[in-house]
């Protein structure tokens, strides 16, 4: 029998690059291993201005970033006619060839990689591709239009006040609201980064501000949120129409907050699996994070984070709809609680994918 025949896409453009090669490293390991043996793996590198290789070497020069240099490399785009169904490469002798692929697995975070960019031409190419289609991962990217969304199903955010760059002009006023609807202190967000990027926190009209501006360096709207303090909880969600919950993760930051810092580099952020809160607090999570995953319109797989204040409520933070696979990210490491190893993670991932193309092209 035929071998399933994927491409997992890595780097890009985004602020995220460098953690995407990590997670890309260890997904590739996972379906190489010796319990998958019904996959053959291509992979497709993105560097960091926006050029596409195909990519032949080591899994750790992935990892260490190092890839890109590699003298095999072979520039490739991604043809968005379904008649092509994957690749064309150009190579050294200027003639072109086409790669045809079966589904693609992208590990990309970030913009460009998980705001529904590059999950349009996946759906243009009509190829099969693992993880949420392009309007859950565009509305799931963007926090206001999540907040939105969220609350009009009846599920807990935190207050929100929004501000787009074009706005700047009244920047006072728009301060005036956020100091009466929300309160000191605030926590300041690019509406479209992931991993945390571009936060920061807010004690006064001086430290606003700033943070305004520097978030909009990220993105061309700001998501400006009142300070919701409890435990920082995370979910991981896999499925299709008929999603599954893991049990929950707790986040202990080594920051004040668990910034893209306390995330990746500082050793002294901890997480705890299970979460140490009571049963039915677990279960009320669970069951909300399956309640936003499908509000929100995903598919395949998703992390969902929450804070649990001090009187009991859920407040649902964010969707993440490509969470990260390195060997701290939390979604492997609560699946594999779920008794599902890494292998079987990314199996199931690949067939869910094409389970959902099935139902979209027949």
């Amino acid at each position: 029998m035929a071998k399933i025949r994927v491409a997992v896409i890595f780097g890009g453009k985004s602020n995220e690059h460098d953690v995407s090669v990590v997670s890309a490293a260890h997904v590739i390991r996972s379906i190489m291993s010796s319990e998958n043996e019904s996959y053959d793996v291509t992979c497709i590198g993105i560097t960091k201005k926006g050029h596409w290789l195909k990519y032949i070497g080591s899994v750790e020069d992935i990892e260490n970033g190092s890839w890109e240099k590699h003298p095999d490399n072979t520039p490739c785009i991604l043809s968005p006619d379904p008649i092509h169904k994957g690749f064309i490469t150009l190579d050294e002798d200027g003639t072109f060839t086409r790669l045809k692929i079966d589904v693609i697995f992208p590990v990309l975070h970030g913009k460009n990689g998980e705001d529904g960019t590059i999950q349009g031409i996946f759906q243009m190419a009509e190829i099969p591709f693992v993880g949420c289609n392009l309007i859950s991962s565009a509305n799931c990217m963007d926090k206001d239009i999540t907040h939105t969304i969220l609350e009009a199903h009846g599920i807990k955010t935190a207050k929100w006040v929004s501000i787009l760059f074009s706005e700047m002009g009244q920047l006072d006023e728009k301060c005036d609201k956020m100091e009466q609807e929300l309160g000191y202190p605030m926590y300041v967000k690019p509406a479209n980064c992931g991993s945390s990027v571009g936060i920061s926190k807010a004690h006064d009209r001086d430290e606003l501000k700033a943070g305004i501006k520097a978030a909009f360096s990220h993105d061309k709207k700001v998501v400006v949120e009142e300070e919701i303090v409890g435990v920082e909880c995370e979910c991981a969600v896999m499925g299709n129409d008929t999603p599954f919950a893991s049990t929950v993760g707790e986040i202990s930051a080594a920051n004040e907050f668990y910034d893209y810092d306390a995330k990746y580099n500082n050793t002294g952020s901890q997480t705890f699996i299970p979460a140490r809160i009571a049963g039915e607090s677990i279960d009320e999570i669970r069951d909300t994070a399956i309640k936003g995953y499908k509000a929100m319109g995903c598919s395949g797989l998703a992390r969902a984070d929450f804070f649990l204040c001090k009187d009991g409520r859920v407040i649902l933070n964010e969707i993440n709809t490509l969470p990260g696979h390195t060997k701290i990210s939390m979604f492997p490491q609560l699946m594999e609680h779920e008794g599902i190893s890494c292998p079987e993670q990314e199996d199931r991932l690949i067939r869910l994918a094409l389970e959902r193309s099935e139902a979209a092209y027949e």
